[in-house]
């Protein structure tokens, strides 16, 4: 869980710009958006797949060159 504790003559500005940084640090909004819709298994893995054939190919481009 992400924590910040406002220091002395911190504005509140700054104290939550550190909260989101440390939102984002620990991958809670993304953890977030993944569980907001129930996946399956099987779609779970065909995304990855995809999303692993998809890398390939740009890692391939950019080594060619």
């Amino acid at each position: 869980m992400a924590e910040v504790r406002i220091n002395d003559g911190e504005s509140i500005e700054a104290a939550l710009r550190r909260f989101k940084r440390e939102v984002l640090k620990a991958g809670i909004i993304l953890e977030v958006k993944q569980r907001k819709h129930f996946e399956s298994p099987r779609t779970r893995r065909k995304k990855k797949k995809i999303e692993a054939k998809r890398k390939a190919i740009y890692n391939s481009k950019r080594s060619s060159k």
